[in-house]
């Protein structure tokens, strides 16, 4: 099986001293239970779903040998709500749902797919409550598309073992204990689980 996970930062694993974040620890769970993949980081700091757009499907397709099992698995939604230093978000809210409609609508015609919310930047301010808000835009999109989704901007802004880390780096990208939060977090997310073949519906 291929596994292409898509995103910014956080699913680079940016932070992380050990270099695994949440994507090389969920890789390593899946290997150790079993599993026959290969997983790739399609991760890139700073991207916007914008950008994410323009590259996913050319980067994702070069990775799926014909006649492979194939999975996608996309995280992006943070830099999008940054402040672009004139007081508003990098992408408006609608350019943002645009862009994720037509990555997301594309990948269920490749692959089995699922989502992960954006992570907060943790700034107290206007970027997370967009962040807060987007996330339940991008829910509601993934129920229409039937694409599983898992949200965790509430669950990372209250978690010390996500903050913490964040606090003693650059204030938005957790350490190692932080990506081990959230990778637990995902192995134990049914839909998750399924979507990669570790547990049968």
């Amino acid at each position: 099986m291929r596994v292409c996970f898509i995103g910014d930062s956080f699913v680079n694993g940016v932070g992380d001293a050990e270099g695994l974040g949440w994507r090389g620890r969920v890789t390593a769970a899946a290997l150790q239970a079993g599993l026959d993949l290969t997983a790739y980081d399609l991760g890139v700091r700073r991207n916007t779903s914008a950008d994410i757009l323009a590259r996913w499907e050319g980067e994702a397709t070069a990775r799926f040998p014909a006649g492979q099992p194939r999975r996608l698995l996309f995280s992006f939604g943070t830099n999008d709500c940054a402040d672009d230093g004139h007081g508003a978000p990098r992408l408006s809210p609608s350019s943002t749902l645009a862009n994720a409609e037509a990555i997301l609508g594309r990948a269920i015609q490749l692959a089995p797919t699922v989502m992960i919310g954006p992570p907060p930047m943790l700034d107290d301010g206007a970027a997370d409550a967009r962040i807060a808000s987007l996330e339940r835009e991008l829910d509601s999109l993934c129920r229409r598309l039937d694409i599983p989704f898992l949200p965790v901007f509430g669950l990372l802004s209250g978690a010390a073992a996500w903050s913490t880390g964040a606090a003693g780096g650059d204030g938005t990208h957790p350490d190692a204990g932080g990506y081990a939060f959230l990778a637990d977090e995902i192995l134990g997310w049914p839909a998750f689980r399924h979507w990669l073949g570790m547990t049968r519906k």
